[in-house]
């Protein structure tokens, strides 16, 4: 049985999570995973890098998807939408206040200044989620070779203005990744039979 105040916890944690990063789902990563992993332990490392895959793969924001699969784990249905709505909810009332006063508000030159800063500190965000789930891979040739190729390919599409889609690239990779583990059972299965 889970504690009653788990459903408040959830939806506090992940408000924290939407209002205070800037740049979307990637940037969001960094902070999910130090406030569910190190802080409150609800989810494993290997979870986390779990959560940010399956999130990756299926439809949807990664950080609401992240956030989703957290909260379901810690309390069920009630955790899921909790924690859902704890993410959502700030982004929505800031899109909203700013959308209302869109051109007024980027006139004023602090801010200007300020949305400066803010590009630089999500790229520095989304490298530190990059390097977290590279420290934290598996010690195996596949993984690294799959890790590298994918990063060539789409550092070779932006340099030369390539349309590479990160939906297509998944799919080959999975697409390989499952020819591969079908042609080890294959193996496996041959030299169990002499």
């Amino acid at each position: 049985m889970k504690k009653p105040g788990i459903l408040l916890r959830l939806l506090r944690v992940f408000m924290k999570v939407g209002f205070f990063t800037f740049g979307g789902g990637y940037a969001m990563i960094s902070l999910i995973e130090h406030l569910c992993v190190e802080r409150e332990g609800w989810i494993t490392h290997d979870d986390m890098m779990n959560v940010v895959v399956i999130a990756e793969s299926t439809p949807g924001p990664i950080a609401i998807n992240c956030a989703t699969f957290v909260g379901y784990r810690q309390a069920g249905l009630g955790g899921a939408l909790a924690a859902t709505l704890g993410i959502v909810l700030p982004s929505f009332a800031v899109i909203y206040l700013i959308a209302s006063r869109f051109d007024r508000f980027l006139a004023i030159k602090a801010v200007s200044s300020a949305f400066q800063g803010i590009k630089l500190s999500v790229g520095l965000l989304v490298l530190d989620a990059g390097i977290r789930m590279v420290r934290k891979m598996p010690r195996k040739a596949r993984p690294r070779l799959f890790m590298a190729g994918a990063f060539l390919t789409m550092g070779a599409s932006e340099i030369f203005a390539l349309k590479i889609s990160s939906i297509a690239l998944l799919s080959c990779a999975a697409l390989l990744s499952l020819a591969l583990f079908s042609a080890g059972n294959l193996l496996r299965a041959g030299r169990e039979e002499k």
